[in-house]
């Protein structure tokens, strides 16, 4: 099973009262994902991620979507404005397990 994974997905916006974007990791990516075998650890079910977005690469978590099946990678502010990209926009990803 590989440990990185490569797509294409919208950036999204939270319609709650936070201004959390978000891209969806696709259905197929988030089984493998789910299916690996790991430890329990605090954070909702989280998973340490290295991310490559266009020219930026950084690290955070993914956290599993519950409604959808799938993990749900967010993408602060500050990668968004380098990259010059908003919800709406379709960005490649590259994500790295780390866990």
């Amino acid at each position: 099973m590989p440990d990185t994974y490569r797509f294409d997905a919208e950036l999204w916006e939270y319609s709650g009262q936070a201004a959390w974007v978000f891209v969806t990791v696709p259905t197929g990516h988030s089984t493998d994902i789910a299916a690996i075998p790991r430890a329990p650890r605090p954070g909702f079910g989280s998973i340490r991620v290295s991310v490559t977005l266009g020219g930026s690469t950084w690290l955070t978590s993914i956290f599993p979507d519950t409604k959808s099946g799938t993990f749900l990678l967010p993408v602060k502010k500050a990668i968004r404005a380098r990259e010059r990209v908003e919800p709406g926009d379709v960005v490649g990803v590259s994500l790295e397990l780390l866990e």
